[in-house]
């Protein structure tokens, strides 16, 4: 992937990938009639607005229910991304596919569990679950914590990526922001995980629990003692970063016994 702005990527030349990936599996898919729709779509859009235009354009040519569909779009997905990086240059053409899940998958849950397990092997699922959340949230977050049990990290990634209040690009998750309580199970679970990019993520939603629930999430960390992992040492000292720039006596405190020997 040449270096130039992320949005640029998603253009009629992306649609004709998507097309002759599909054409690969089933014969008829309007690869000229979708690549119009989209390139007559996004000149003066940003990038969630692209991604959205061609996961539009994927569900109208396929012209199915998406019961139908999604195994069509499943099916392109390819070899699993081995590495912790790679989701926005090497897979960044998932991106439509997630949306298209979030999109048209709401009333089909199950199904796009399944589904954005699949995609967040590749590139991520973290935005596309945040409905589900908030639509079914009981159900989704018995979902993410059997994920936060996966061997594959990317999937336990998304255990604690997708359920963050405050997500960066993302709407707020005002059910978490209001009580986090459910998050804390799947953190538990993944404190002492072994991959750094899972524990980025643990860190990344204690810090989010941190800005508007401090006593939540420092009693939650003070059940965490006695800290014997490094994993669980490094995810502390990294959520509580903000903390310790402002000097806050608790979290200086906390870090000092996480390290005594």
């Amino acid at each position: 992937m040449a270096y130039k702005s992320l949005k640029l990527w998603f253009d009629e030349d992306l649609a004709a990938m998507l097309a002759d990936k599909i054409l690969d599996g089933q014969a008829g898919f309007p690869k000229s009639e979708f690549i119009e729709y989209v390139s007559q779509r996004i000149p003066e859009l940003e990038l969630k607005d692209r991604v959205e235009i061609i996961a539009d354009g994927l569900f109208h040519f396929l012209n199915k229910e998406y019961q139908q569909a999604l195994p069509d779009l499943l099916e392109i997905l390819g070899p699993e991304n081995e590495e912790e990086t790679g989701m926005f240059t090497n897979y960044y053409w998932v991106m439509p596919i997630a949306k298209f899940v979030e999109k048209y998958g709401l009333d089909y849950p199950e199904l796009s569990y399944r589904a954005l397990e699949e995609i967040t092997k590749r590139n991520t699922s973290e935005y596309a679950i945040r409905p589900f959340i908030v639509k079914h949230q009981t159900q989704t977050m018995q979902q993410m914590n059997l994920w936060a049990q996966s061997e594959n990290f990317h999937v336990r990634r998304l255990a604690s990526e997708g359920g963050r209040p405050r997500l960066p690009w993302a709407s707020k998750l005002d059910i978490f922001i209001d009580d986090p309580t459910p998050l804390l199970p799947i953190l538990r679970s993944l404190k002492t995980d072994p991959s750094k990019y899972v524990q980025k993520s643990v860190a990344n939603c204690l810090n989010d629990i941190l800005k508007d629930n401090k006593a939540i999430a420092q009693q939650e960390l003070e059940s965490w003692r006695p800290v014997e992992k490094d994993s669980t040492k490094w995810i502390i000292k990294h959520a509580l970063r903000n903390e310790l720039k402002r000097e806050d006596l608790w979290a200086m405190s906390m870090l000092n016994q996480v390290y005594i020997k």
